[in-house]
């Protein structure tokens, strides 16, 4: 799979299909264009072809207006992107990394929460 070199129109169509599921290129073209014209759905499914030579999606040809479903979770696609970020920035450290995230926008009570929730679950003792 080859997720380091996706482009922000083909994030745009995976977006799409976590969100949906299993849509057809006309489905993705509307809920990123708002209307589906000839040229847009073109264009959405020239994304999917990349997108599917890549190995992040898989086409269901059963039905005339194929299907695509995501091969890759949207957690994946972070976690990769992420790694490969630290990798490059913080000389593969994702301290700095999970500090800058952390620092740049005011987290909500819940959030926190969550975070606490996540350290404790991944080390239950305080290893």
């Amino acid at each position: 799979m080859d997720i380091d070199r996706v482009t922000d129109g083909e994030l745009a169509v995976l977006e799409v299909i976590w969100k949906r599921g299993d849509p057809t290129s006309r489905d993705i073209a509307c809920a990123i264009y708002d209307e589906a014209t000839d040229s847009k759905t073109a264009t959405v499914q020239k994304l999917l072809e990349r997108l599917e030579a890549k190995g992040c999606v898989q086409r269901d040809r059963n039905e005339r207006a194929h299907r695509f479903r995501a091969r890759v979770s949207r957690e994946d696609f972070l976690e990769n992107r992420l790694r490969a970020l630290a990798d490059q920035v913080c000389e593969g450290s994702l301290a700095p990394l999970a500090t800058a995230l952390l620092r740049s926008k005011e987290l909500t009570p819940r959030d926190r929460e969550a975070l606490r929730k996540l350290i404790d679950d991944l080390w239950p003792s305080g290893e």
